[in-house]
């Protein structure tokens, strides 16, 4: 897999995390990019990389409305649509978690939490439908300042996600 690297993001193979571990022992190939700790935005993560929103993807922790707790992944170009995604669930109602509530359930910050860091952990994972488009996509790593750049197949095979219409394309 090739590096992309540039003046911001960088290849840093000093760092290693939960999500980087659970692909090592996959045997599943990966690049990781570190930035700095305080970019939260998946789009400023996206203009740091070079690529489009589109590619890279943000963790989001929802609930549904019997408590389920669901870690949906979309791209950073798009908000989830919860109607879109509760009737794709068959559920009556889905909310995004609070950020204090998302930071106690993951354990993780948001703008670092990465369905590949919470394997073995009782969330139901979603991919927005729209990363079936993508051979590969840029997803956190599991802590703030950390992005892994991998194969859609991978992250599905790994995280068990599925894919769900959770956002609408953009027209």
């Amino acid at each position: 897999m090739a590096r992309h690297e540039d003046q911001h993001g960088k290849h840093d193979r000093r760092v290693k995390t939960n999500a980087m571990r659970a692909l090592d022992a996959h045997k599943v190939p990966y690049d990781t990019f570190t930035y700095a700790s305080t970019i939260h935005s998946a789009n400023e993560v996206a203009g740091l990389l070079g690529v489009p929103a589109s590619e890279v993807y943000k963790t989001l922790v929802l609930v549904t409305g019997d408590a389920r707790h669901l870690l949906v992944v979309v791209p950073g170009d798009s908000e989830v649509d919860l109607r879109l995604l509760s009737h794709a669930l068959g559920v009556k109602s889905v909310q995004m978690a609070p950020q204090r509530e998302a930071e106690r359930l993951t354990g993780l910050l948001v703008g670092g939490i990465s369905p590949l860091a919470l394997l073995g952990r009782p969330f139901e994972v979603y991919v927005d439908a729209r990363a079936a488009d993508l051979e590969y996509l840029y997803i956190n790593g599991g802590q703030r300042g950390v992005n892994i750049h991998l194969r859609v197949a991978d992250l599905l095979a790994i995280t068990g996600a599925r894919l769900v219409a959770a956002t609408q394309r953009p027209a």
